[in-house]
């Protein structure tokens, strides 16, 4: 088995691993200014899509310009993040450089489209029998439909994990899946991170949201659309916070909700529960400004302050030290939000605005810490394992050498061969 890295080695961003030169498991971007893509030139038989974050899906319909019609195997909710994500990229730069494709591409994607349920074994290109390779879903614990995927091509087994989570969330539980590999290709997103129990940063936000509503504040909380906006959602629920949700985020929560993918829930009650406790907000005729002078929650994207409804919220809020803005994940260096959190100002919509309201932040990742990612690869001692998706990755695989694993950490563009 051969096994190239386009994409998201030594890095996080534009994820592509293409196996055999005929197999490509995800295809996506990385969304900075300017966005990349991954590397080389690339015509798969088929395609193997783990999750539905952009930056492992953002490319996948530039596969099918010209005749190429590769099949594209998901799980249902993957199938439909991945519709979302690739139509607002259109909608938004469709005929520049940061969208690689066509409305025409988009389309195709739909047609090639060919879905699966976990522990569901399917042949990919005939099956091992026929010179192809039988492929595995399993449950990743990182967001609805997020999978690790195996592919059997009857002499070896890849492990490719995609991102995941070893601890439950809101939304999913979990990853206890450790199906037998020879080849683990492994995230490594927090290897240099220890993560406090969930739960403490649960109650910790909440308790933070009540104090400041009581107190006659407004609070703010940037989320990802994708599953962070849904758990904050969720946790809100819980603990009888009312709020608001607004941005992609609303479209999410519905998408979630549709009956094929209430399956890959944690519990759909819980998240139907979360979304009749929160109020949608529409953004027409001055909403969002009347919604920003009262007294209450409001979640809405983006989750690193570079565009989306945040962008008329904070500026409403910033200048009372009773209002409160709870980030609610990791902010990427160079972005808003981390400038926020740094400096106290941030640039929004081009102008440096100082805030005077309190700025927090909470750790709700969805990717296992230092501690989860070792304990996950402890089933693949006897196996090689290929360190990517990270910003250390060579540090990581050189620890887990230290430790006795056959690891390494591959560059972008190399091959490796077992």
């Amino acid at each position: 088995m051969e096994v190239q890295f386009l994409g998201g080695a030594r890095e996080i961003g534009r994820s592509a691993i293409l196996v055999d030169e005929r197999l490509l498991l995800d295809f996506g971007m990385d969304s900075g200014d300017p966005p990349r893509f991954p590397v080389g030139d690339v015509a798969p038989e088929a395609v193997v899509v783990s999750h539905g974050h952009l930056d492992h899906v953002g490319a996948l319909p530039a596969l099918l310009s010209g005749s190429d019609r590769p099949p594209v195997h998901w799980t249902p909710p993957t199938r439909d993040l991945a519709m979302l994500l690739c139509r607002d990229t259109l909608k938004l730069h469709g005929g520049t450089y940061d969208c690689p494709f066509t409305e025409a591409e988009l389309a195709r994607l739909t047609q090639v489209s060919e879905t699966h349920g976990y522990e569901e074994s399917f042949p990919v290109l005939g099956g091992p029998a026929n010179g192809g390779y039988e492929v595995t879903f399993y449950d990743a614990g990182h967001v609805p439909g997020s999978a690790h995927v195996l592919v059997d091509d009857g002499d070896a087994r890849l492990l490719y994990t995609g991102d995941f989570h070893t601890e439950d969330q809101q939304l999913v539980a979990g990853t206890t899946a450790r199906p037998a590999a020879d080849v683990v290709i492994c995230e490594s997103t927090y290897a240099d991170t220890a993560r406090r129990p969930r739960a403490e940063i649960e109650r910790e936000f909440a308790e933070s949201l009540k104090a400041t509503v009581w107190e006659g504040g407004t609070v703010v909380v940037p989320a990802f659309a994708i599953g962070r906006t849904q758990e904050a959602l969720c946790i809100c629920a819980a603990h009888d916070v009312d709020c608001y949700v607004d941005g992609m985020g609303k479209r999410v929560t519905e998408l979630f909700l549709r009956p094929r993918n209430r399956s890959f829930l944690r519990d759909a009650h819980r998240l139907r529960r979360a979304k009749g406790n929160a109020r949608f907000v529409t953004g027409r005729d001055g909403q969002r400004k009347r919604i920003a002078a009262e007294n209450t929650v409001i979640v809405t994207t983006s989750g690193m302050l570079h565009g989306g409804p945040a962008m008329t919220y904070v500026p409403e809020i910033r200048d009372h030290p009773a209002n409160k803005i709870a980030l609610t994940g990791y902010q990427v260096e160079g972005t808003p939000g981390r400038e926020l959190l740094e400096t106290g100002s941030a640039e929004i919509d081009g102008r440096v605005m100082p805030v005077s309201a309190q700025v927090e932040g909470y750790d709700f990742s969805a990717h296992a810490d230092r501690d989860g990612l070792l304990a996950f690869l402890e089933s693949y001692r006897d196996g090689m394992v290929l360190v990517n998706h990270g910003d250390r990755c060579p540090a990581f695989a050189a620890e887990l050498r230290a430790d006795g694993f056959d690891a390494r950490a591959p560059a972008l563009g190399e091959t490796v061969r077992r």
